[in-house]
């Protein structure tokens, strides 16, 4: 009897276990509402779409993360004059670090998502380890919101049904190519290794409001602090514009588009994207990257660093005083052929600048993914190339990139991509280290996303 007993306690408590583990398993499911994947099948995914497709089911919560190792063969050489310094007059601060082949430093990105009720979930982001930082470093943090149940309105539930709130320190949904960027591990939905070369991205603190029509159409507004660093201390520098202390303004930005599945095999996006600000303490639109470049020590002196000179081969307008800036973006993807382009007009200024510059770039993709229905193997060419007028030199510069890229992604969360990339640097005045730069060379890089 005793047996028995005890057998049945024994069976009870391993039932328990079994039901524990279950909860567990509930509670971290990474299923979530409104939610853009971390492997292949973000590919593609742009702002998140109003279908409903994952019940909610209580409280879940996500971890998730990426990891990029990449190997770089690449050479560089300039043309620019020796310039000395008055401390070290023998040495010629426009000689280009010796660079050879070897593994760059591996990056590493931590997410964390949860689904807090039906229809509002949580983002938070993490750089564990990046060229720029090497130290965790947050990048950012924000609530999005599909549904407004706990109203209990008929009214509000139907305009949620069209409606996306964002709200929090979020990625300014400026142009569509930042949802296809590198951003320190999470490399997966880049079929090259590296960025545009006026690299637009950016984390700013404010809310953003979508509109989705059935028919594919859509609108944005948003509203931001302008900066990536936010401060409350009062500006002591003045503007050259105005000539009173410089103040921190709003800004705004939007987008309207077109994304539509038109038949099984042809998908057309079309968008256009507009970003402005007055002015404001800093603002890091084209410089908001806290991953750094993925090419690394190109076109930089012998006393470069990693960390110190994180963005080599872009190019920052250093538009921080005020930007009016507008790009527009087209991703046609017929069967395993894809073309997505970009067109992009920037002007703007430094706080010492009385009138403001102007920067222009254009950018062609074209990628074909094979094999049909998988696409887990590509082929890849990119054009890149950037015209800006610069206070530094007489006159405006032009740096053009061209980069072939082939890939697989062995599983849905592991991929290898090979690039080869020639870059050129052309008007840069002779005391520019650019002047007359030129890299050139192969990249290897293995990415896992989850």
């Amino acid at each position: 009897m005793k047996l028995k007993i005890i057998l049945l306690l024994c069976f009870a408590a391993i039932n328990l276990k079994a039901q524990e583990r279950e909860t567990l398993l509930q509670y971290f499911r990474s299923d979530l509402q409104y939610f853009r994947p971390n492997d292949q099948n973000g590919i593609n995914v742009f702002e998140t779409t109003k279908i409903d497709s994952v019940p909610f089911t209580g409280l879940k919560v996500r971890i998730g993360g990426n990891f990029t190792q990449a190997f770089q063969g690449l050479r560089h050489s300039n043309t620019a004059d020796f310039v000395a310094t008055t401390s070290a007059p023998t040495v010629n601060i426009n000689q280009l670090n010796k660079i050879t082949n070897g593994f760059n430093l591996a990056m590493a990105n931590l997410n964390i998502d949860a689904q807090l009720t039906d229809g509002i979930r949580m983002n938070v982001t993490m750089y564990l380890s990046s060229r720029h930082h090497q130290e965790t470093w947050v990048k950012n943090g924000y609530i999005q919101i599909d549904k407004l149940a706990f109203f209990k309105s008929k009214l509000i539930d139907n305009v949620m049904k069209t409606v996306t709130i964002r709200l929090g320190n979020l990625e300014v949904d400026y142009g569509d190519q930042h949802f296809r960027r590198s951003d320190g591990g999470n490399a997966t939905f880049n079929p090259f290794v590296e960025n545009y070369i006026m690299d637009a991205f950016a984390t700013e603190i404010g809310g953003e409001v979508y509109y989705h029509n059935k028919n594919g159409l859509f609108a944005m507004g948003g509203i931001t602090n302008g900066q990536l660093n936010p401060t409350v201390v009062s500006s002591t520098k003045i503007d050259s514009v105005t000539g009173k202390l410089n103040k921190y303004s709003p800004a705004f930005h939007g987008k309207i588009g077109f994304d539509k599945q038109l038949t099984e095999g042809f998908r057309l996006r079309l968008t256009g994207s507009a970003y402005s600000v007055k002015s404001t303490s800093s603002n890091t639109l084209f410089a908001g990257d806290r991953a750094g470049s993925n090419y690394f020590f190109v076109l930089e002196n012998t006393a470069a660093t990693s960390a110190g000179q994180a963005f080599s081969g872009r190019y920052n307008p250093a538009f921080n005083q005020q930007v009016n800036t507008a790009v527009f973006n087209t991703l046609v993807k017929l069967r395993g052929l894809e073309l997505f382009a970009t067109y992009e007009l920037a002007k703007g200024r430094i706080i010492s600048e009385k009138v403001t510059r102007q920067a222009t770039q254009y950018a062609l993709d074209l990628v074909y993914r094979f094999p049909a229905n998988k696409e887990n193997f590509w082929i890849g060419a990119r054009y890149n190339s950037v015209t800006a007028a610069s206070p530094s030199n007489t006159n405006d510069i032009t740096i053009n990139r061209m980069a072939g890229s082939a890939g697989a992604f062995i599983t849905k969360n592991l991929m290898m991509k090979l690039e080869y990339v020639d870059q050129q640097y052309q008007n840069f005045n002779a005391t520019d280290i650019r002047a007359g730069g030129e890299f050139h060379g192969i990249m290897v890089q293995a990415v896992v996303g989850f």
